[in-house]
């Protein structure tokens, strides 16, 4: 058995309704500061991407400026998803509407690497588009399908 340790890498987009500094986009900038600290205290929490200003919206790596990325690394998917769902994270997601739609891409995916590794953006728009076109699998997965580091699906029968 390896005695490789594994962190898991996850990116995020969303299509904004209107430019960041638009009236409408200001219940979601004015909580930005607020959901990242959350993040950065959070169990698990290992590194978020930013930029000099502490968030990633300056970062946009699609042709489609209207699209933010987001990328974090996480010691597990449960201490993820318990900052995304359990954490005071879950009301700007549950209001996501009022400011975002749709990209047409998947708005998450996971992947692992190994411990101490830090991801780039190039590697998460990678990981995005091989979930697009192949779906979940071990290189890129969801909550919904999650894979173990040794690429075997979680829940699936021994």
């Amino acid at each position: 058995m390896s005695d490789i340790k594994y962190h898991l890498a996850q990116a995020n987009i969303a299509k904004m309704l209107a430019p960041l500094d638009d009236p409408l986009m200001d219940g979601f900038t004015k909580q930005l500061e607020y959901i990242n600290r959350i993040a950065d205290i959070s169990p698990g929490f290992i590194w978020r991407f930013q930029t000099e200003e502490g968030d990633a919206t300056a970062l946009r790596p699609f042709d489609d400026e209207t699209i933010l990325f987001n990328m974090s690394v996480w010691e597990s998917a449960e201490a993820l998803h318990q900052y995304v769902y359990r954490s005071n994270h879950n009301k700007p997601l549950k209001d996501r509407k009022q400011w975002f739609v749709p990209t047409g891409k998947p708005a998450l995916v996971m992947w692992w690497i190994v411990a101490g590794t830090i991801p780039t953006p190039a590697d998460a728009l990678e990981r995005i588009d091989t979930l697009e076109k192949l779906g979940p699998s071990a290189e890129a997965f969801t909550f919904k399908v999650q894979y173990k580091p040794d690429g075997s699906l979680i829940g699936a029968p021994n």
